[in-house]
């Protein structure tokens, strides 16, 4: 009997002393830790960022956390950011590529993407096609405006058919982001009411709350459950549903393809691959069916979701909307349509648009990071693979670096002239290496969005739909918690 317990009581050592995990030397310090869980129990997973800044507080700017077995360092504040993002951006510019989203992708695209790639040489061949590519396609140029401001015809007549009525935009915005990017993608736009665009609008926006929210972290901390019918099994399912319905469109892209002459994205893509054969690069059929969803969902959740913040704040502050509409009416006087270059006679516009990305936090801890090599930040000892959590939040609402870092003001962004300007912790598209490929995309949508539909309609906030509420679905990427708006056309329509 003596025996039998005592065999039992080493076993369980020995479970405990395997699953502790332990802070080598010279490691940013950090809460205790529970053996298998790490420091799972110390964040509210439903959205942690409170937590994560209770413990920068206690911990210092650069901290340790465990989830389960694997460390992990948080970098919080513009000056730690920037110290690894920016002035060692190589050594920091890895991805983890054994969590959940990793699983999605290539358990059925077989190809990491650009977003999700490591850092190596077919992520940086990947990086300098795409971003050529988009310019190739006019980014950054009137036909790109041309296109943001056709698509956006039809969100008008969408909005002008509801005149008067109160309307939940929950998907509407994606529904006309997602267009965009189709376009760009493979030449081809949807009605608001088929059912590509309805499916992935959703599709997105499951799967980006699930992937940094609740069950993401337990997937990513917790080996065991990976096989449990626990709701992140829907992503998998969604993943395989979204790729069937891309390879439809990929095949009827294909047929009407015509060699050398190039008119989207895919075209681009494959025109590079007859030309460099059987090279020995990185591109590659399924590379090319990963590219295209990454850019697919990044460039319409986020934008998507950005422009939900918009009108959300503006409903909420009218006093702000008529500024920026009365700015509009005066720099618009005379011209048909908006122009991204107007935004330099814009100042008050230009900052309350930053000021929506600053407040709404829409990528609240970026995508994670790992470690590419042994190094050194801030005086601590980071080795190489470990994950590396860059807090974006804490920044945008960094104390000292704004006027008002808790509440939404676009004084944020004016000096005491009047002008606009962008202080160093503005940093919602990340930092370095990794900083977001269709970030030049993202700006010219949002600001035409915002002048075309303030210039056209009013927004208001529903008598008897209670307090505005500014909180959010956790997840990858933030978005606001569904509310409803008025939509009126404006008494004196621009034409």
């Amino acid at each position: 009997m003596f025996a039998t317990v005592a065999l039992l009581l080493v076993a369980v050592w020995l479970l405990v002393l395997l699953g502790q995990n332990r802070r080598t030397k010279n490691f940013p310090p950090g809460p205790q830790t529970i053996p298998f869980l790490g420091n799972l129990l110390e964040l509210n997973l439903e959205e942690p960022l409170t937590d994560l800044d209770r413990l920068a507080k206690r911990y210092g700017n650069v901290y340790s956390l465990f989830f389960g077995p694997r460390p992990a360092i948080v970098l919080n504040g513009v000056q730690a950011l920037k110290e690894a993002l920016v002035n060692k951006a190589a050594a920091f510019a890895g991805r983890p590529q054994d969590q959940i989203f990793n699983h999605i992708v290539q358990m059925k695209a077989r190809a990491p993407g650009v977003i999700l790639s490591d850092y190596n040489s077919g992520w940086k061949e990947h990086r300098r096609f795409g971003l050529m590519t988009l310019r190739n396609l006019g980014l950054g140029k009137r036909p790109m405006e041309q296109l943001i401001l056709t698509e956006l015809q039809y969100l008008i007549n969408t909005l002008e058919r509801s005149n008067g009525i109160p309307i939940n935009p929950h998907l509407l915005f994606h529904k006309t982001t997602s267009n965009v990017i189709c376009q760009i993608l493979f030449s081809k736009r949807f009605d608001y009411e088929d059912e590509f665009l309805k499916f992935f609008a959703t599709f997105f926006h499951e799967t980006s709350t699930v992937i940094n929210g609740r069950w993401g972290l337990i997937y990513d901390s917790i080996a065991l459950v990976k096989f449990l019918p626990l709701p992140f099994q829907r992503c998998f399912k969604m993943f395989e549903s979204a790729c069937r319905r891309h390879s439809e469109v990929f095949a009827e892209n294909e047929r009407t393809r015509v060699l050398g002459k190039p008119r989207n994205f895919i075209d681009c893509y494959l025109d590079e691959l007859d030309k460099r054969g059987d090279d020995g690069s990185s591109f590659s059929g399924e590379q090319l069916r990963a590219c295209a969803l990454d850019l697919h969902f990044a460039a319409t959740d986020t934008t998507g979701s950005t422009i939900q913040f918009a009108f959300l704040y503006l409903t909420a502050y009218p006093q702000i909307q008529e500024r920026c509409q009365e700015e509009i009416d005066k720099v618009l006087d005379g011209k048909d349509q908006a122009s991204f270059e107007d935004r330099e006679q814009m100042p008050y516009v230009q900052a309350v648009v930053h000021e929506i990305q600053r407040a709404g936090n829409l990528t609240p801890l970026g995508l994670f990071h790992t470690v590419t090599k042994d190094t050194e930040l801030m005086g601590y000892t980071i080795p190489r693979g470990t994950m590396v959590i860059p807090n974006l939040s804490s920044a945008l609402n960094e104390e000292g670096q704004w006027k008002s870092p808790h509440e939404f003001n676009p004084e944020n962004f004016l000096n005491e002239r009047g002008e606009f300007v962008k202080p160093e912790a503005f940093i919602p598209f990340s930092l370095g290496h990794r900083t977001c490929l269709g970030e030049n995309l993202a700006r010219m949508e949002v600001f035409l969005t915002v002048v075309t539909l303030l210039r056209r309609f009013k927004f208001i906030w529903p008598k008897d739909a209670g307090e505005p509420d500014f909180s959010t679905f956790f997840g990858s990427i933030q978005t606001p918690k569904p509310y409803f708006m008025k939509v009126t056309v404006r008494e004196r329509p621009q034409e």
